[in-house]
């Protein structure tokens, strides 16, 4: 197999690569003072955070669910959940006709919590989107999503690989 980076890349692909890389890390970062502001590991922030998106989105997780977008284990997940739960943030429901199936809700205090930040945090992020056309939003929009794919598909072959 050719290794695709030894490959020559147009400047245009360069530059995409390096702005993604650098978005990378800026919301790496903002999840870090997001971490800081609630006084949560980086990793219960991070979880909080995909419960809350989730919900507000109407597409609720489940603890499986939560694992595959943060990259833990069951086991894991499970106790992450239980410390969010202990401290309040995170509440499991039981909202389907099957009685197994568990629901992580975020609570009041974790809504609360994290509206406060969002209003400290996004005004840069909001005035950015805001200020952009339609197609670019479309077009960056199609080109994250394409990317998503990518690095999903390589997870899962990597995943694959390793078992």
């Amino acid at each position: 197999m050719t290794n695709v980076f030894e490959a020559q890349w147009e400047a245009s692909q360069v530059e995409a690569m390096e702005a993604l890389r650098a978005w990378a890390v800026a919301f790496a970062e903002l999840n870090q003072q997001m971490s800081s502001w609630l006084d949560l590991p980086t990793t219960d922030a991070n979880a909080l955070g995909q419960v809350l998106w989730a919900d507000s989105s109407g597409d609720p997780l489940s603890p499986a669910r939560l694992g595959q977008r943060i990259g833990m284990t069951s086991g894991s997940v499970t106790v992450l959940v239980d410390r969010l739960e202990a401290a309040g943030l995170l509440a499991r429901s039981r909202e389907h006709s099957d009685r197994r199936r568990v629901t992580l809700r975020p609570t009041p205090a974790a809504r609360e919590r994290a509206r406060a930040f969002l209003e400290e945090s996004s005004a840069e992020i909001a005035a950015a989107v805001q200020g952009s056309s339609a197609a670019e939003l479309a077009t960056s929009t199609a080109f994250i999503r394409k990317m998503a794919a990518a690095a999903s598909g390589a997870t899962t072959r990597l995943r694959a690989a390793r078992s």
